[in-house]
């Protein structure tokens, strides 16, 4: 499987967020990477696929920053809906919606099978677990994945802010997972 390590509407988007990401910034890209070869790994590649999955990999949790909140997919589905809209891309919104409010659900995604939102799902766990879970994908692969593109603290930063959100919301400590 070849990498893509240029995806450009993947790089607009978060180049255009970059000064709410802040020095965040690299740490998310990296993750937004990863999860976008994840998925392409799981996927069958067209020019559409690669467009939807770069557009979900870089809204899908846009909105811990945007909106300051852990409480993050509503925000991060009204990002990527008016980018969308204002992109002349409205028309995909409904499956990179539920790309992004999924990509956390602890159980598989058994909706539209034409849809990327199971393999978006088993990318995103599959980064965020350090291969751990893999869903099938060598681990190596998922190794070569955080060689390229490394965490750069993006897993230590989440704790952060999961910590911060908990201290808050005790009765609600994650909000973003879905069963």
């Amino acid at each position: 499987m070849r990498m893509m390590t240029e995806l450009s509407t993947l790089d607009t988007i978060l180049g255009d967020h970059s000064a709410v990401l802040g020095p965040d910034a690299t740490p998310y890209r990296n993750h937004a990477y990863r999860v976008a070869n994840l998925c392409l790994i799981q996927s069958p590649r067209s020019a559409e696929g690669i467009e939807k999955i770069a557009i979900a990999a870089a809204f899908h949790d846009l909105g811990i920053w945007t909106d300051q909140t852990f409480d993050y997919l509503a925000p991060s589905v009204r990002l990527a809906n008016a980018w969308l809209a204002a992109s002349d891309k409205a028309m995909w919104a409904t499956e990179v919606a539920e790309m992004i409010l999924s990509h956390h659900k602890v159980t598989r995604y058994r909706g539209r099978p034409d849809w990327l939102v199971e393999s978006f799902r088993r990318a995103d766990w599959a980064d965020v677990t350090r291969g751990v879970v893999t869903f099938g994908v060598p681990r190596s692969l998922v190794a070569e994945l955080y060689e390229k593109w490394p965490d750069a603290g993006l897993h230590w930063r989440l704790v952060q802010l999961e910590l911060r959100h908990v201290r808050k919301h005790p009765l609600n400590p994650l909000p973003v997972f879905r069963l």
